[in-house]
């Protein structure tokens, strides 16, 4: 009881910068916005091949961590096979400017040595 106390006074004692990582303080979150705000609505099993490198678990626990932060909309549909739909919410879409300007940053400040690897159909880094 004593540590559910702990960290329940730290979230009330969050400033708004540490509140904001908490919310997208991963790279699997970032990229996963980054997917959804390209596809209006996107079923599971695509966002997983979108984002090769990350493991159903941590996706399946990144999408409900955003969810409860109420940034992603998860909608399923009661049929054979199951069918669920993720899309950003508005307040997760008040969000891009903020992945915007990091990708932006990134851009910039990439040290020569390093490509940056194209994005499909991608706003980001092209403006």
């Amino acid at each position: 009881m004593k540590k559910q106390t702990e960290s329940t006074e730290k979230q009330n004692s969050l400033t708004p910068f540490d509140y904001t990582l908490t919310v997208i303080g991963s790279k699997w979150k970032m990229k996963i916005m980054y997917q959804l705000i390209q596809q209006e609505v996107i079923r599971y099993g695509e966002l997983k091949r979108r984002i090769p490198n990350i493991t159903h678990k941590v996706l399946s626990s990144q999408l409900k961590e955003l969810e409860e932060s109420n940034i992603v909309n998860r909608k399923e549909y009661r049929q054979t096979p199951p069918k669920v739909e993720y899309s950003l919410t508005s307040r997760g879409r008040t969000l891009m400017p903020i992945l915007e300007a990091m990708c932006k940053w990134g851009m910039h400040n990439l040290p020569s040595h390093l490509s940056i690897e194209p994005a499909e159909n991608s706003s980001y880094g092209t403006r």
